[in-house]
C-alpha cells in the first residue's frame, strides 16, 4: 500500500517540513552529478560507517577525519537510489506537515534532526564493527510516523495498491524515539482546532 494523503487537515503552513524535502531533493541531485569514487567517497565522508566511531584506530589509518560527529546528522540528508528518497520524501510529505503543526516549525525541527541522530546511534550500538556507510532519512521519518500515531491515532488514510512492490524502510530506533520524545515537543493547541475533516474531506479539495 502506498498513502496518498491523509484525513488531518493542515492549519499553517509546513514550513520545516518543505525545507526539510527542498534540502534533501537538492543533495540528491548533487550526488548524482557525481562520479562513481565521488560518491563513493561522499557516503563515507558524510553517511555513517560505526566502525568510523568504534574503532578510531581504524578510523584514522584510513583517512577518516578525526573527532568528526558530523555523519551523525548529514547522513540523513543523503540517500541511495531514487526509490530510496522518493519513499522517504513523499512519507514526510504526507505526515510532516500534521506533526509540525502539533509541534511548532522549530520544534519539529529540533524533533526531525534528534530522532534521525538516535536512530543512527541505535545503528552504532547494534552493529559497531560495520564499515559500510549507512545513509537516508529513514530514521528521522521514523519518528515523524511514530509522532503521528500517538498525535492522530484515528486519523485515516487514502491508499493505492499499486501494480509493483513498493517497499518501505523504518528505522525502529528511529520510530521508537518518535513515539516516547513526541509530547515533550508538542505545543498548545486551541481546542475548538478538530483534529481530523468529516465525511466530507475524500471529496472536498485540500491545499498543502
Amino acid at each position: 500500500m502506498f498513502p496518498i494523503q491523509d484525513s488531518v487537515p493542515s492549519r499553517s503552513v509546513p514550513v520545516v517540513t518543505r525545507a526539510l524535502i527542498l534540502i534533501n531533493v537538492i543533495v540528491f541531485f548533487f550526488e548524482l552529478m557525481l562520479p562513481r569514487q565521488g560518491l563513493e567517497q561522499l557516503f563515507y565522508l558524510f553517511g555513517l560507517v560505526p566502525a568510523r566511531f568504534t574503532h578510531p584506530d581504524w578510523a584514522a589509518y584510513v583517512g577518516f577525519p578525526v573527532d568528526s560527529y558530523w555523519p551523525i546528522l548529514t547522513h540523513q540528508f543523503l540517500h541511495g537510489g531514487w526509490l530510496h528518497i522518493i519513499a522517504n520524501m513523499w512519507t514526510l510529505w504526507i505526515f510532516g506537515d500534521n506533526v509540525e503543526d502539533r509541534m511548532g516549525s522549530v520544534r519539529f525541527a529540533i524533533f526531525y534532526l534528534l530522532c534521525g541522530s538516535i536512530a543512527s546511534l541505535t545503528q552504532l550500538l547494534t552493529n559497531p564493527d560495520s564499515t559500510i556507510p549507512s545513509v537516508g532519512a529513514s530514521g528521522a521519518i521514523a519518528g515523524v510516523l511514530g509522532a503521528y500515531l500517538i498525535f492522530f491515532p484515528t486519523a485515516r488514510l487514502i491508499v493505492l495498491f499499486p501494480i509493483f512492490f513498493f517497499p518501505f524502510f523504518f528505522e525502529v530506533g528511529g520510530f521508537v524515539s518518535g513515539v516516547i520524545l513526541c509530547r515533550l515537543f508538542v505545543r498548545r493547541r486551541r481546542p475548538s482546532q478538530p483534529d481530523e475533516y468529516g465525511l466530507e474531506w475524500a471529496w472536498e479539495p485540500r491545499t498543502r
